[in-house]
């Protein structure tokens, strides 16, 4: 993962361009970008690629510093309380800006409120995945099969409150069957336990799952994508079998509320410019993971969208978890 993400970086910073910003005030020293998650993984690569192109495009350092604890909502708590002054942006996503403060009023701050929202990175479509046994090739070979079973299926997936968690409630709840969902600590010990086969359903990103699906260990009967996924083109979509959902677990480029509007535009278009490179486009494509150019008012404006789709889901089930 390294070795990609240093390729990818040569190759953004390669045909980035200096920014109209730099003949402002801002920036005169280097500017944090806040990870809120481990190195390796998704957000913090993409924050990296981001860090180097704005380095280059600016004229001033811009760094990552990760701050992995408690599954992303400490390092996002830290990024709405530092000065909107553009030296500290952080890492946003759907897991911590939209989920953990509906499962969690006393996180400290808001997902919409609390920030400005700069620019849209990206992030893997999920998918829901059966074990072969099963005997379930196809989204509605599982739904006959969910709703005849005298149990609940297992479903695992990243952790209670996740965004995998959410999927497979909204989608039981559509297509009428149940289901019991077994939380892990992580997509990881998720895809091993039904690879083993002691669970029978599971829902998180296709990336992750991407190489076990290539090799047959895994059916994955539908992604929640846009359209297929080029990289997966015999995965239907959601949408194509019926079902409003759209889902991917993004990332994103934000700042404490009150950032001045000329460094937002700034960061905005040096974001957009670098997402759209063709070498991080081919990356991205392979990894199953959107992206999609907007406007801070637009990304704004998705963020809220997601919360009002997705909030009322996470309350409710937090609410059910209160009372087991």
């Amino acid at each position: 993962m390294s070795l990609i993400c240093a390729i990818l970086i040569g190759a953004v910073v390669a045909c980035a361009t200096c920014g109209g910003a730099q003949a402002q005030s801002w920036p005169n020293r280097p500017v944090k970008i806040i990870v809120p998650l481990a190195p390796g993984g998704a957000a913090d690569i993409l924050g990296r690629i981001i860090a180097e192109h704005l380095s280059t495009a600016f004229g001033q350092q811009f760094y990552v510093e990760n701050r992995a604890s408690g599954g992303g909502v400490v390092g996002t708590a830290a990024g709405a309380a530092a000065e909107p002054d553009g030296y500290t942006l952080v890492v946003s996503s759907i897991a911590a800006n939209v989920i953990a403060p509906a499962f969690n009023g006393h996180l400290g701050y808001d997902g919409v409120r609390d920030f400005t929202h700069i620019a849209y990175l990206g992030g893997p479509a999920a998918a829901m995945l059966v074990h072969p046994a099963l005997g379930a090739t196809t989204f509605q070979d599982f739904v006959a099969l969910a709703r005849a079973a005298k149990e609940p299926m297992s479903c695992g997936s990243a952790g209670a409150g996740s965004h995998g968690s959410l999927i497979a409630e909204y989608v039981a709840r559509r297509e009428k069957y149940r289901i019991t969902h077994i939380p892990y600590k992580g997509a990881g010990p998720a895809l091993t336990d039904l690879i083993a086969g002691h669970i029978e359903l599971a829902t998180m990103t296709l990336s992750t799952a991407a190489e076990q699906i290539r090799a047959g260990r895994v059916i994955a009967l539908a992604v929640a994508s846009q359209a297929r996924m080029a990289s997966f083109p015999a995965i239907p979509t959601f949408k194509e079998l019926g079902l409003d959902l759209v889902a991917a677990t993004w990332f994103a480029l934000s700042g404490p509320k009150g950032l001045p509007v000329f460094i937002v535009n700034e960061l905005s278009r040096e974001t957009r410019k670098a997402m759209q490179s063709p070498e991080l486009q081919q990356w991205l494509e392979f990894d199953g993971i959107e992206t999609k150019p907007m406007s801070p008012r637009e990304f704004t404006a998705f963020v809220e969208a997601d919360t009002a789709r997705w909030a009322p889901l996470a309350k409710s089930l937090a609410a059910a978890n209160a009372e087991q």
